[in-house]
């Protein structure tokens, strides 16, 4: 099995790689929780907005192409 060795100061550990991987899974994640914050109605809002006009935008494209191929192709 593979090893990593992490130095911290003056001491050295020794970890297995899914160990390791694991421990830094953890880390990474303790991190961005405490970065992030619950979002004002307002930021949700336009998020939303957003989202439902570019999903609108797609299915709009999607649409188009499919009248276009039946209107030309058939």
């Amino acid at each position: 099995m593979e090893e990593n060795q992490e130095s911290v100061g003056t001491q050295t550990h020794t970890s297995t790689g899914w160990a390791h991987k694991i421990k830094m899974w953890i880390l990474e994640y303790k991190r961005v929780l405490t970065v992030t914050k619950k979002p004002t109605k307002e930021e949700y809002l336009t998020v939303v907005k957003i989202s439902g006009l570019g999903i609108l935008l797609i299915g709009l494209l999607g649409f188009a192409v499919q009248m276009i191929e039946l209107m030309f192709f058939k």
